[in-house]
């Protein structure tokens, strides 16, 4: 009887193999794929991005099934968004559940993300060959914004209301389109009906496939050029007389069960947050978010949340005072961009792009470059491969001037988050800045100090 039945499933198989290349995608991307032998802990959190990823989805079908895009008030005088939330929360069975999970579940997806991105900082994992993998990685970080950005939206609350007002009326800023623009993001002229179904439709059906389809662009990129390791050693340059890399070993079981064993602890930490403290301390779910959107109050403090409160910092601390600090950055940059040229047109441009950037500099509203400081704070990190000119990819084999800069850079960000959630005041304004010059400066100042610092050579193999 077994016989029989791995017969049948043989030829199920043949049959699927012989319409779909079911067992050539196990093989090559599974089963056949050699991933390096020495991934440690900050490897996990690429699998658990996917696998938020996955519970987000689910979690969301299953609450489109009861939420109602409409903003007008019903018979109670409540908005019809804010009571449909109302309805999952309180009487459509493990509706409260499926909630949590998915507002929770944001959270956790940027903090996975955040994690994930920083391991790429510390071993390199956007250097040669790894540019497109780790350009697709930052498109899907921007679709994750912006997903995060409209499904905010939705609940219709207090903060939701007047933090997407805001938003939307930052683009107003953009020179000659910025009007038009927020009027097309919002639907109307003020946040209304038309902005929530306009979001709706965004958050639902446009962002996630564009997501899904970048995150397929980007496995399938990875498994083309094959993973990094902490070494920074590219173990396809030393393979047996079968063609397999001697550090490499099967990703099929080996870091399937690992991956596996990650999920398990992630899950029970999760868990313990949906269960006992979904709204985050207020940092995951806002206490204004439990009260009707209400055009005619406005809160004492807006806010975004917390995984937009670095680069919403920058935008508050560009100030007019703040463009000075942004001309002496850019002068510096020119200067060293002047000296380190080897040709003469290379020095020519040097000194006419520092004058041109300057010269914007003070032509624009400090509004403007605040919005344009925000978006620029994100895009940023896509330059990474051509700004790192450091010998080496690991932070392992990089010496301390690297690990030094990335550090300050690390808790800038952090203090930077921190201070977007506070309200706006004189000292947090001034730290606010001083922390938004660090992190530009960690970019603008790469192409230098990564080739200055002090590094050890890679080994050809590599390490356990």
């Amino acid at each position: 009887m077994k016989g029989n039945v791995q017969q049948y499933a043989q030829q199920l198989l043949g049959w699927v193999d012989a319409r779909f290349p079911a067992s050539k995608l196990y093989k090559e991307h599974m089963a056949e794929y050699y991933a390096p032998k020495n991934f440690n802990f900050w490897y996990f959190f690429g699998s658990l991005a996917l696998l938020v990823l996955v519970m987000q989805i689910v979690t969301g079908i299953f609450l489109v099934m009861h939420y109602k895009p409409d903003a007008a008030l019903n018979d109670s005088g409540i908005p019809a968004a804010f009571a449909s939330v109302e309805y999952i929360m309180r009487d459509v069975p493990g509706g409260w559940i499926i909630r949590y999970l998915h507002s929770t579940g944001a959270s956790a997806f940027f903090i996975v993300v955040y994690l994930h991105m920083f391991r790429g900082l510390l071993y390199g994992s956007y250097r040669k060959p790894r540019e497109l993998v780790w350009l697709f990685g930052v498109a899907i970080f921007l679709c994750l914004m912006a997903e995060a950005f409209f499904g905010y939206l939705l609940p219709w609350g207090q903060m939701s209301f007047w933090g997407a007002q805001v938003i939307v009326n930052l683009f107003s800023a953009i020179p000659l389109i910025g009007p038009d623009l927020s009027l097309f993001i919002r639907g109307d002229y003020v946040v209304s009906d038309a902005t929530l179904n306009r979001f709706f439709s965004f958050h639902v059906i446009a962002i996630p496939l564009v997501l899904v389809g970048l995150v397929a662009a980007h496995l399938i990129a990875l498994h083309e050029v094959g993973s990094n390791n902490p070494d920074g050693v590219e173990i396809k340059k030393h393979k047996d007389a079968n063609g397999i890399p001697l550090d490499g070993i099967p990703f099929h079981p080996y870091y399937t069960v690992k991956d596996i064993f990650g999920s398990v602890i992630f899950l029970m930490v999760f868990a313990l947050i949906v269960f006992f403290m979904p709204e985050g301390g207020g940092y995951f779910l806002e206490a204004n978010n439990f009260l009707p959107a209400d055009p005619l109050k406005t809160p004492p403090h807006i806010a975004p949340v917390w995984y937009f409160t670095p680069f919403y910092s920058i935008l508050r601390a560009t100030t007019s005072d703040f463009i000075w600090w942004l001309a002496i950055l850019a002068i510096i940059v020119g200067v060293l961009s002047f000296l380190s040229a080897k040709k003469k047109s290379g020095k020519t441009a040097s000194l006419v792009i520092t004058a041109v950037v300057v010269a914007v500099l003070f032509l624009l509203e400090a509004k403007v470059w605040g919005v344009v400081l925000m978006g620029g704070s994100v895009l940023l990190f896509a330059f990474l491969p051509w700004l790192d000119r450091s010998p080496v990819k690991s932070i392992r084999y990089k010496g301390p001037l690297f690990k030094t800069i990335l550090g300050v850079f690390v808790v800038a960000f952090i203090i930077l988050g921190y201070l977007g959630i506070q309200p706006p005041s004189p000292i947090g304004g001034l730290v606010s800045q001083i922390c938004s010059i660090l992190y530009l400066s960690f970019f603008a100042f790469m192409p230098w100090y990564s080739r200055l610092d002090k590094t050890r050579p890679e080994p050809e193999r590599v390490t356990a």
